[in-house]
Order: structure tokens, then C-alpha cells, then sequence
């Protein structure tokens, strides 16, 4: 079995209650940090473990602290992204709806490292009974002593609070996350100045996801080094990875970093295997705004070396041939699947979710959108297809946020792994108008009627 980091105390039962978490080991890197570490000792240790961001960017945790300005005078804040709306993706709101405590006890050991005295948990909207679930949560921290002021009489002050999103996508980048957080319309800021100098009310403010502050205990009450001894070079530790689509065994799973594609699909400890046995066709690794893979890359690279489950690797080839780790939200799909209805799919949210701040993304997620939809009802055409590409590739690399490439990035691997699919919805119109086309009909056995 795996080594678990952030499942390991999942299963006990009441362990969502701070009596059970406490008696199960909970808070202990609190005590360790403020009794027996400085903060740059802490921050040195999350450097030393090789931590990356699990919200999707994958940047070192501890580097990223090490910004914060620590000159200035000015009031720090840790402000914890838990705005978890990427499609595909649900381990966060796994973690904090079933132990909550893990977040807090991150979030004060954190912001003891970067000095922070006041610090939130920034929650999606959609996620209201768990944003119920933490309020009662930190009450009870407040109430054994975990917060407030003087924490076990280190002179360490923190106040922790929960702010609701009102359900926009666009708030899990962390710049348009603070605007929102500062009660104003959360379009996104240009950078410079980077938030961990002039961020929430200008104040210096670092901001990490869910997963990666729930590291931070395990890697205080051992220690940097074992946790990068965990993973496989520069993917170290484990990663939580939320397993959709067309599998046996759907779920949250946390794995550490370095095996196989192929385990973690057919393996009966994590996804066991294609649902009715059916052939593996494509597959998005980290959430709906990564490259979409066909099958013959899925478990081997280009270069004919196994697939495995890091950064690295996921990558490898770049996007012709590679896609991204990204969130970890893996939706697998078999053959009865339509990419072009996938596509449009992800399409549909991305310009429903644009903040309309760039013109390219404003506009253009807009087109991508209507274009799928010709296509994907047999109203499409041939040149409808170069004009996909045409916009996904005038969005990309045009945007102040990485919105506008989350939404172009699908589109253009579509077109290069799958665009004969894209050709079939033109050349047979009344056969895509079914719904279930590529559930009577895989793609596979109508693929010789695009060259008739």
C-alpha cells in the first residue's frame, strides 16, 4: 500500500470532530512549531520537502513563501484557495468536509511561518455545507486554544476566517480570489506587483490551495528531507488525485507520486479498471482546462517510456504529444465517448466563466463555444474546424489570467489527437444528431467513412 500523508486518519470514525482529531495525533505540528521551531525554520522545512502547489501550477510551496515581504511592516496574511471549481476536480472539498481540522492545523502552522496574524479560507460558493462544516470546525479550535491570541503562550496571535465565493470560477486565480475577498467584482490583477508584496488590502499575502497547506503538519512533525524522499525527484510526496468517467471505481485516492498510468487505472487498489471492460479512448489528467490525450498516449510517452503519475512525465512531449498533472481532477473516457461533445462541454463552462476583462478570452471563448455547438449538431463545416484553431491559438498567451489558455489548451489537443472525429460530425450530420452516436456506433467502427 501506498504511504498516506492526508488520507492516512481519513477513516476514523468522528475524526471530523476536534476531540477525535486531537486524540489521533491532531495539532501536534502546531505545538512542535511554536514551542520549538522559528518561522524561517518552518519555511526551510517546506522548502527542504520539495512541496509543489497542488492547485494546479505545481510552484514550490516553501520558495513561494520565501517572497513574502517580510520589510515592509506591513500585516501578512495566508489566504487558503479553496475555491475548487475546476471541472474534474474534488479532492479538496473531500478533505475539508471530512477532516477539517487538517486544513486549520496547516493554516496556523503556516501562517506562524510567514507571520501572519490574520488569515483566510476562501471557499467556493457552490460548497455551502462545508463551508458549515469549517465554521463549526475553527469554533472549536478557537475554543481549545488553536486561535485567538497567544497561542499556547508563544505570543503568536491568529485570527482564522471562512469567506464564501459567490460561485465564480474565475476567483480560484488567486489575484481576482483577493479582489473578491476585498468585497469588489474578482477580475483578476495584472502582475507585477505579485501578491506576496502588494496583495489582500495591499498588505504582503501568500496564497496556496487546500492540498498543499494540509501538507504542511506532516512535514513539521517529520521533516522536509523525508517528505522528499517520498515522490520521484522533483514530484515529490504524495498527490491526491480526483478519478471520474469510465471507470470501476470513481472516487479520491492519494497516491505517491511516481507510478505507473497503467496501475493507476487497472490496478483494484485504486481505479480497477474500464467500466464493462470497454477500450480506453482518451483521457484528461488534470482537470478540463489540460490537453486531452488519446489512448496510445496514455500509457507509454512518444518516446515509448511507461507514463507515470508526475509532473514530469505527464508532460513529457509537451502538448503535442503530453499534457499536464495540473489539479489531479483524471476523467477517463472509453470509446462510446464523444470528444466533440467534450469539448464542447468544457467549451459551454469556460465562456460562461470568462470575467470579460481581455477581449481575446472575452470574445473568443464566446466563438469557441457557438463554433462546438455547429459542429457537435451536424450544423458544421470544414472550415468551421481551421476555425477552431484559428481562435483557440488567438486566446492562448493573450490574456492577463490563465483563463483564456484553460479554455483554448482543450480545444487545440482535440483538434490534433482527434480531429477526424471532428470531420466525421461534419461529413455525417444525421448520425451525430443522436446523442448516443459513439455508444451504438464507436468511433472505431465508423472511422473508414471519413476517407469513402
Amino acid at each position: 500500500m501506498a504511504t498516506k500523508i492526508l488520507l492516512d486518519k481519513i477513516d476514523i470514525p468522528g475524526i471530523k470532530s476536534y476531540e477525535v482529531y486531537r486524540q489521533n495525533g491532531g495539532y501536534a505540528s502546531v505545538e512542535k512549531a511554536l514551542k520549538t521551531m522559528t518561522p524561517d525554520d518552518v519555511t526551510e522545512q517546506v522548502k527542504a520537502s520539495g512541496l509543489r502547489g497542488r492547485g494546479g501550477a505545481g510552484f514550490p510551496v516553501g520558495l513561494k513563501w520565501s517572497f513574502i515581504d517580510k520589510k515592509s511592516g506591513k500585516p501578512r496574511h495566508l489566504v487558503c484557495n479553496a475555491d475548487e471549481s475546476e471541472p474534474g476536480t474534488f479532492k479538496d472539498r473531500y478533505l475539508m468536509e471530512h477532516i477539517p481540522h487538517l486544513l486549520i492545523e496547516g493554516m496556523i502552522t503556516a501562517s506562524y511561518a510567514l507571520g501572519a496574524n490574520l488569515s483566510y479560507i476562501y471557499i467556493r460558493g457552490e460548497y455551502m455545507w462545508v463551508f458549515k462544516t469549517l465554521e463549526r470546525a475553527i469554533k472549536e479550535a478557537y475554543a481549545a486554544g488553536w486561535l485567538g491570541k497567544n497561542i499556547l503562550g508563544s505570543g503568536f496571535d491568529l485570527d482564522l476566517h471562512v469567506h464564501c465565493g459567490a460561485g465564480a470560477y474565475i476567483c480560484g486565480e488567486e489575484t481576482a480570489l483577493i479582489e473578491s475577498l476585498e468585497g469588489k467584482r474578482g477580475n483578476p490583477r495584472i502582475k507585477p506587483p505579485f501578491p506576496a508584496v502588494s496583495g489582500l488590502w495591499g498588505n504582503p499575502t501568500v496564497v496556496n490551495n487546500v492540498e498543499s497547506i494540509s501538507n504542511v503538519p506532516w512535514i513539521v512533525m517529520n521533516s522536509g528531507e523525508d517528505y522528499s524522499k517520498l515522490g520521484l525527484g522533483r514530484s515529490a510526496g504524495t498527490k491526491l488525485i480526483s478519478a471520474s468517467g469510465h471507470i470501476r471505481k470513481p472516487g479520491v485516492y492519494e497516491i505517491e507520486m511516481g507510478i505507473t498510468v497503467d496501475e493507476f487505472i487497472n490496478s483494484d487498489e485504486y481505479c480497477g479498471g474500464m467500466m464493462d471492460d470497454r477500450p480506453l479512448k482518451a483521457l484528461v489528467p488534470g482537470g478540463s482546462s489540460v490537453p486531452i490525450l488519446p489512448a496510445h498516449l496514455i500509457y507509454k510517452t512518444a518516446n515509448g517510456e511507461d507514463r507515470l503519475m508526475t509532473y514530469e512525465s505527464l508532460s513529457d512531449g509537451g502538448f503535442e504529444t503530453g499534457s499536464m498533472l495540473g489539479s489531479g481532477g483524471f476523467i477517463v473516457y472509453n470509446d462510446t465517448a464523444c470528444i466533440v461533445r467534450n469539448t464542447w462541454n468544457f467549451a459551454r463552462f469556460y465562456a460562461h466563466e470568462s470575467c470579460g476583462q481581455c477581449s481575446p478570452c472575452r470574445e473568443g471563448t464566446g466563438w469557441l463555444e457557438k463554433v462546438l455547438y455547429r459542429i457537435e449538431t451536424g450544423q458544421g463545416t470544414m472550415d468551421d474546424i481551421d476555425l477552431l484553431w484559428n481562435i483557440q491559438s488567438n486566446i492562448e498567451g493573450n490574456t492577463i489570467c490563465p483563463l483564456g489558455d484553460a479554455a483554448a489548451w482543450p480545444v487545440a489537443a482535440a483538434l490534433r489527437h482527434f480531429r477526424e472525429e471532428f470531420e466525421y460530425h461534419v461529413l455525417y450530420p444525421e448520425k451525430v444528431k443522436d446523442r448516443n452516436h459513439f455508444v451504438k456506433e464507436p468511433f472505431e467502427n465508423v472511422k473508414h467513412l471519413i476517407n469513402k
